[in-house]
């Protein structure tokens, strides 16, 4: 481990994944603060890229503040049941990735986290999204797929850099007007495996919209809007009850 840390005070990056941990060693916590007598401390840069991924670990703490050059962050495929508050208090955290764990709820302190520009909390046990995200105005790919989520927050409509989105396997009943409104920049959306029963007018703003996945809800027809979507290139509806589309629509 010593001699891991060691690299990672040269290099500002930090792999850790695949080492059956069940904690986040303290070491990593204390940063530069660690350094022995005998480092190089003149040479020593602050942690950028922290891998944990594919461990078992429970819990992260609130010492993660102590990394604040921190821009990549992934602790995918392990037993986390919550985040910290102290997620927020990472001013350069440019990825996240949760994905893989047991999470049933993301602090809203993580609206504080404002470069945050990909967000992966795919695979856990969320009823919800945060309503601070909408803080987060660099976020342009944000990943919540097979969780228990029934509705997005309105201020994420703030989030208007957002070109990538998928809520596969999830509880959505609807997406209103003002969010497609709002994401003129997106180009995916997937939103298949949900309770959808509509796809609002304003879909016919996203003009960059090129990959749409709605297949397996509960939609009955498409509204004419959809022509405005001129970048539409594939296009997933299968799996929907009596699903209508004009004839000059998309099939």
């Amino acid at each position: 481990m010593d001699r891991v840390l060691r690299a990672a005070r040269a290099s500002g990056s930090l792999n850790l994944s695949n080492r059956n941990l069940r904690h986040v060693p303290d070491e990593v916590y204390r940063n530069l603060d660690g350094l022995g007598g005998d480092d190089k401390w003149w040479e020593a840069v602050e942690l950028q890229k922290l891998i944990l991924a594919h461990n078992s670990i429970e819990s992260l703490k609130d010492d993660i503040r102590n990394l604040p050059c921190l821009a990549v962050l992934n602790l995918s495929h392990n037993r986390l049941s919550e985040l910290p508050a102290a997620i927020g208090e990472l001013p350069q955290l440019k990825l996240l990735d949760v994905s893989f764990n047991l999470i049933s709820k993301i602090p809203e302190e993580i609206g504080s986290a404002t470069s945050l520009v990909k967000l992966d909390c795919s695979n856990n046990q969320l009823k919800e999204l945060p309503s601070s995200l909408g803080r987060c105005l660099e976020l342009s790919d944000l990943k919540g797929s097979n969780n228990l989520i029934a509705s997005l927050p309105e201020d994420l409509a703030n989030c208007s850099k957002l070109s990538k989105l998928d809520m596969e396997g999830n509880k959505l009943t609807e997406i209103s007007e003002n969010l497609f409104s709002s994401w003129t920049m997106l180009t995916e959306f997937n939103a298949s495996k949900n309770l959808l029963n509509g796809i609002p007018d304003s879909i016919g703003g996203l003009s960059r919209l090129i990959r749409l996945d709605l297949h397996q809800n509960r939609i009955s027809s498409i509204p004419s809007s959809i022509m405005g979507c001129h970048s539409l290139a594939e296009i997933y509806l299968g799996s929907n009850s009596n699903l209508l589309i004009c004839k000059s629509s998309y099939y």
